[in-house]
């Protein structure tokens, strides 16, 4: 009787994600699990992972690394294993993949683990898995930074409350495939693949594997009105609420005059134009 070949690993990994887990850590128990590990790159590298042609392409990191290493993963045909060591790991919690390191580690060398195949998004040319979003989650992620360290994922509930506080409504249009969806303010515009975001809300419609994009607006009212909102993303039922719009559709248009940056899976970045799409890209995920 023949020996079982050992999975060939190529991990792509993000030391400065928040739980403060490396690269060399992860490798380390990837091999003690009987794998064999054939590459280590950086997240901006992972076409670097996939040109060792593994098994399975590993990413270890906070959700903002999981896009792009979803979109290698995707373009050479190999299932993705996410060890998640971020802060909030929306992704993971959306998929219920395990949050514990050993667990986590002990799915991605699991020959007998499930794939689930799921929808890439795009803002831009940005690839994303989760949610895009303008408005006061931008201004959320920025204020939620200090407290990171110390609160972990309840620093986005903190950081979310700050900019409840403070932040104007955004003056926006909003257009899915082409047609006019929404034109006026707005406290938020959520444009979602898996639609997890900020460390455990929700878009609750979201279908990550539909093909299509889901988009949720927040229309501009009384900031006291905000806390409602903020309840319903995290029971999952606030697309049933009034003067929350929502609509599906594979290309998602948004601009106005402040409507130019956006929180991409954990990551406030500018987008010009601000265009999110789902052109038929899948990848495949290493599930329990």
């Amino acid at each position: 009787m023949g020996m079982t070949a050992r999975m060939r690993l190529a991990l792509v990994a993000n030391d400065a994600a928040g739980s403060g887990v490396t690269a060399e850590q992860v490798a380390g128990r990837l091999r003690a699990r009987g794998a064999d590990v054939t590459a280590v790159v950086g997240v901006r590298e992972p076409e670097r992972a996939a040109a060792t042609e593994p098994d399975r392409i590993v990413v270890a990191g906070g959700d903002g690394s999981v896009g792009p290493a979803a979109a290698a993963a995707g373009r050479a045909g190999i299932p993705l294993a996410v060890v998640p060591t971020g802060t909030a790991n929306d992704f993971a919690r959306a998929l219920e993949l395990p949050l514990d390191l050993a667990e986590a580690c002990a799915l991605a060398v699991d020959p007998g683990a499930r794939l689930r195949a799921l929808d890439l998004a795009r803002a831009g040319r940005r690839p994303f898995v989760n949610a895009a979003s303008a408005g006061l989650s931008v201004i959320a992620a920025r204020r939620a930074r200090r407290f990171k360290p110390s609160l972990g994922p309840l620093a986005y509930a903190v950081g979310a409350l700050r900019a409840g506080l403070a932040a104007h409504p955004l003056e926006c249009r909003v257009a899915v495939d082409g047609a006019e969806h929404f034109a006026g303010r707005a406290w938020q515009v959520i444009v979602a693949g898996t639609g997890a975001f900020g460390g455990g809300s929700q878009v609750d419609a979201a279908d990550e594997s539909d093909g299509r994009l889901d988009v949720a607006v927040l229309e501009a009212g009384r900031r006291a009105a905000l806390v409602r909102r903020a309840w319903g993303m995290r029971r999952g039922d606030v697309t049933d609420q009034a003067g929350v719009r929502h609509a599906r559709g594979r290309r998602i248009e948004v601009d106005g005059p402040a409507a130019d940056e956006f929180n991409v899976d954990g990551e406030v970045v500018s987008l010009h134009p601000a265009c999110f799409e789902t052109g038929g890209e899948r990848f495949r995920v290493v599930c329990p």
